[in-house]
């Protein structure tokens, strides 16, 4: 049985609704009149005078299992949800000879040229996925040479992992067409004629110059 320290307005109203009492049962219960119940209902802040505090006692210590029970859970302070896990994408940077791979997505009305992208669900390897969604986008087999970083994406928010791949094989072609236009090998020295350099990381651009 849970003990309470000091009764208060709050405290007392749950002790009511785990009686499963209205203003006028409750008042009668105890012996006081309804505008104090009322006014505990208005002030649960407010401490009790001694006497009360002797009545809710008594109250409470000869209630029921059930309704200590449910008092219980009333003055319980409410679980503290999980913190949400933040979206984050795994991106892979497709490098063959002196082309990068790109995909063309559909964004709404607008379409615009990115790096083959998955997103990373909790458990999951950010370097699996990067191999595994430029599969299941373009057709072509990569693997992770190595990791280039992490940033929150400056356009939408987003935690992005990205990894430097080398081309193994497949032909580049649009296996997704739900989500994107196109899938194109672009010479890297017009990279940024597809994506503004703005928008790209810039351990990429590094990475694109010493491949």
């Amino acid at each position: 049985m849970d003990i309470v320290g000091t009764w208060t307005g709050r405290t007392a109203c749950h002790l009511q609704e785990a009686l499963r009492m209205t203003n006028e049962a409750f008042a009668e219960h105890l012996g006081i009149s309804v505008r104090t119940i009322s006014r505990w209902h208005s002030a649960p802040e407010m401490t009790h005078r001694i006497e009360v505090q002797q009545i809710l006692d008594t109250t409470y210590e000869r209630a029921g299992e059930a309704v200590r029970h449910r008092f219980s859970l009333l003055v319980r302070p409410p679980a503290e949800a999980p913190p949400a896990q933040a979206l984050r994408v795994a991106i892979a940077v497709v490098v063959r000879a002196d082309e990068v791979l790109l995909v063309c997505r559909r964004d709404g009305g607008d379409i615009s040229w990115q790096f083959p992208a998955g997103v990373v669900k909790p458990g999951s390897s950010p370097e699996a996925v990067a191999a595994q969604e430029t599969h299941a986008e373009t057709g072509v087999h990569a693997t992770v040479r190595r990791h280039l970083g992490s940033r929150l994406h400056p356009v939408t928010g987003v935690l992005c992992d990205y990894h430097l791949c080398d081309y193994l094989t497949g032909e580049a072609a649009n296996r997704d067409q739900l989500e994107n236009a196109d899938v194109t090998w672009v010479p890297r020295a017009n990279l940024t004629r597809f994506i503004p350099v703005a928008r790209i990381y810039k351990p990429i651009l590094a990475a694109l110059e010493d491949a």
